[in-house]
């Protein structure tokens, strides 16, 4: 044989074995070192003892340890460098697999080619002996018969009938070895010309007719059902020995498939069945057959590359295929139907199957969660849908009052679960369709569980907090007047819902918000983010990257949550603020006339602050009496909520062109009893915000300018502002009078003057005093 075909010969032979020369030359010097771990007798616990005799246990444990750790470094080495090299492995490996076929098919029509061309020179050599004497035919005729063949000629002559036998009672061991043997010959022969052209030619020919049937025996074999798995690995490695190792890898990875498919034909997904049943049984079916080539692949082609960067291939394949039946069967109902749990456990089944193949180097979870992910946030929407239509249902019937949950089991049948506070169970108070809104919230949050591991949490929290925000506006469609101003907002739609008629109603929808947003959704979340430290508590490489399976920040989801909740306050506010400006015929209740009709009409009026802030006080009075009892341990929001009624109505007025246009620029000026009324009134309030705790800097700062605003106006008729102004006490105690008296407390008598003469003269300093007031 050639020195290209020994090449060749030697580039076909497994990783240790292409260390030796054919010929039985010298071993390489790494061959050398590894000549021990080649022996088919290798005894590695034997050889491990010889080495550790002088080791004490601690040394040993230190080294089985260390090479472990070498062991799992190499594993993940492999795998960065198949994923990094990913499109370069797949696209070499296929262009070896060509030039090997194509090599394969140069040497047939070669070998073919020398056959043709050693049988027309022996048509020659036929035609040259016409011509020459019959007594010299005769005589070399004779000579040759009785010339005794060679022992090569003889084994050359019974080669094809050997090897008939041996394909015929399937021997393959002893056929490839016979195979061997004869390319040996053959190009012992060609070298020596111990065979004649048309021996040697006719040698050949068998050699390569017997290769390609022993081949096909092979594929076929392969290729049965009913072959187990050291047959077909027997059957690939005596591919890889012909030289085809290429198709041998192709014929290993189809078997496996034709297997699990013909295994597949049994399973059927139930009618009744969530999906999860398919799904286990499906998995096992798939992964077991994508382990089992890769235990084969490893066991026959060894850690080769390309090898391994096809079975990567094949194995993508299968996950899709696999995929796609669980979407068909199990994921696609459960998703439309919104079936959060029965989605999320069968991907769940998937990944767990999945993930033991990462120990052969596939690591295929991802694959699954791409191809899952649109049918679990199908899922999931569908579950948060049911969630606002099944709140806003029971919002069309709510009567707004705050009441403990019901006890006994949930709608879906298991039991409530009783939250937790500071060591003493915590029930809270709410209207029914706020109940129902957090009872139906927590078992979302028992569903929505192995989510966490698909990247889905920040998406999970988000589709939460637009419910939410759609439950919100439900409560402002409940608000009076809402519809007629154009309140109905996004996600509410045209719903219908119970309107809140009394003031308790009302603020009992500012608890249910609160209540929601402050407490109750934060709590449940919790479970979601316990979850996500718990699926990442033994994966020191996923806390390490911090990546994209990180929760939204806790603190900034409750923040956007009150921020809806500050939408239905500041509606509530303003619109308790419009019911005391405006009558229900659209007259102001608060204009310019009231404060310069004053001075003409009367000599001294009897002061008292106005109409409106006093209806304000008692307003406020009222909601404070109602909050304290809905809002216990919840005093914030409370001050809040009156801090925000009292900042809008002193806003519009501010903020009322009309008003300060008659007062700045209208045909009659503001006069000194309008003027000290429009500071009694301003410091009334201050007093009562202040006695109350809810008086804001802004607030306060709200009123000095309005307060500056007008005695800038009452400046221009050239009077001094501060001539007509009592001193401070006087406007305290007014103050300080009528709420008591709307309180219902006693009279307090002032023995030192009388409150309905206030003093004419007024210093700096109480004016002083005016513009330095505390505020909270």
């Amino acid at each position: 044989m050639s020195s290209g075909r020994s090449s060749r010969s030697r580039a076909a032979a497994p990783p240790i074995e292409s260390a030796v020369v054919a010929n039985g030359e010298e071993a390489i010097q790494l061959g050398d070192k590894l000549k021990v771990f080649r022996a088919e007798g290798f005894d590695p616990d034997g050889y491990v003892q010889s080495k550790c005799l002088t080791m004490n246990e601690k040394e040993i444990r230190h080294l089985c340890s260390y090479l472990q750790d070498l062991k799992k470094a190499s594993a993940e080495e492999m795998r960065k460098s198949v994923y990094a090299n990913y499109a370069a492995f797949i696209r070499t490996s296929k262009e070896i697999s060509d030039l090997e076929g194509e090599l394969l098919s140069i040497r047939n029509l070669l070998s073919t080619q020398a056959a043709l061309i050693h049988g027309l020179a022996e048509g020659v050599n036929v035609e040259s002996l016409s011509n020459a004497s019959e007594g010299s035919m005769e005589r070399e005729i004779h000579d040759v018969e009785d010339k005794e063949l060679s022992d090569i000629q003889k084994w050359a002559m019974e080669f094809p009938d050997i090897l008939d036998v041996l394909l015929a009672e399937r021997r393959v061991d002893e056929a490839l070895t016979a195979l061997d043997e004869g390319d040996r010959l053959a190009a012992e022969a060609e070298e020596g010309h111990t065979l004649n052209a048309a021996e040697l030619s006719a040698l050949q020919t068998a050699i390569i007719y017997f290769r390609q049937k022993l081949a096909y025996q092979l594929a076929e074999a392969a290729c049965q059902p009913s072959t187990c798995g050291v047959e077909l690995r027997a059957a690939a490695f005596a591919l890889k020995r012909l030289g085809d190792a290429p198709q041998a890898h192709i014929l290993l990875l189809n078997a496996h498939y034709k297997k699990y498919q013909s295994s597949m034909q049994n399973i059927r997904p139930s009618n009744t069945s969530y999906g999860g049943a398919y799904t286990a049984s499906l998995s096992q079916i798939v992964f077991s057959a994508i382990a089992q080539a890769a235990r084969d692949s490893e066991a026959v082609f060894g850690e080769e590359s390309a090898y391994k960067s096809e079975l990567l291939v094949w194995s993508i394949r299968q996950t899709e295929a696999f995929a796609q039946l669980v979407k068909r069967n199990a994921l696609a109902s459960s998703a439309a139907a919104g079936g959060l749990r029965a989605a999320a456990e069968c991907v769940q089944i998937a990944l767990g199957h999945c993930s033991l193949l990462e120990e052969w180097g596939l690591t295929l979870c991802p694959v699954i969660l791409k191809l899952f992910m649109p049918s679990v946030e199908q899922a999931l929407d569908a579950n948060l849908k049911r969630i606002e239509e099944s709140t806003a249902a029971l919002a069309a019937a709510d009567d707004w009052v705050l009441t403990y949950a019901p006890a006994g089991t949930r709608p879906s049948g298991r039991s409530s679960n009783v939250h937790l506070s500071s060591g003493t169970a915590f029930q809270p108070k709410l209207s029914s369709s706020a109940h129902r809104f957090y009872s139906m919230v927590q078992e979302f949050f028992e569903d929505v569980g192995p989510l966490v591991t698909m990247q889905l949490g920040g998406r999970t929290l988000d589709g939460l907090l637009q419910v939410f925000k759609s439950y919100i506006n439900l409560l402002i469609n409940a608000l009076p007047n809402s519809i007629e101003d154009g309140e109905n907002l996004e996600g509410s739609g045209n719903k219908i819902v119970r309107m809140a008629e009394t003031e308790a109603q009302q603020i009992a929808l500012l608890a249910n918000a609160s209540l929601l947003a402050d407490e109750l959704l934060p709590r449940a979340a919790m479970k979601l983010a316990s979850m996500y430290q718990v699926s990442n508590k033994d994966d020191a490489r996923k806390r390490a990257s911090g990546g994209q399976n990180r929760l939204p920040e806790q603190r900034e989801w409750k923040r956007k949550l009150q921020r809806s909740v500050d939408g239905l306050r500041d509606f509530f506010c303003r619109q308790h603020a419009l019911d005391l400006i405006f009558t229900e015929d659209g007259d102001s209740n608060l204009t310019a006339d009231m404060y310069i009709n004053m001075d003409g009409n009367i000599s001294e009026p009897e002061w008292a602050p106005s109409l409106i802030f006093q209806e304000l006080f008692a307003k406020l009075n009222r909601i404070a009496g109602i909050a304290a009892d809905m809002f216990v341990g919840r005093e914030r929001f409370a001050t809040l909520l009156l801090m925000r009624l009292t900042e809008t109505v002193i806003i519009c007025l501010s903020e009322d062109q009309s008003f300060w246009e008659d007062i700045e620029e209208g045909s009659r000026m503001l006069g000194p009893f309008g003027l000290q009324q429009f500071y009694l009134d301003m410091e009334f309030v201050i007093e009562f915000s202040s006695q109350g705790r809810y008086l804001s800097r802004h607030l306060n700062q709200v009123i000095k300018e309005i307060i500056e605003r007008a005695i800038s106006a009452f400046s221009t008729t050239g009077m001094d502002p501060y001539s007509v102004l009592p001193e401070e006490e006087w406007f305290a105690d007014i103050s300080q009078e009528t709420i008591n008296k709307l309180s219902g407390r006693g009279k307090i008598i002032n023995g030192e003057r009388e409150l309905n003469s206030p003093t004419a003269s007024v210093s700096a300093q109480s004016m002083s005093s005016v513009r330095s007031h505390g505020s909270l």
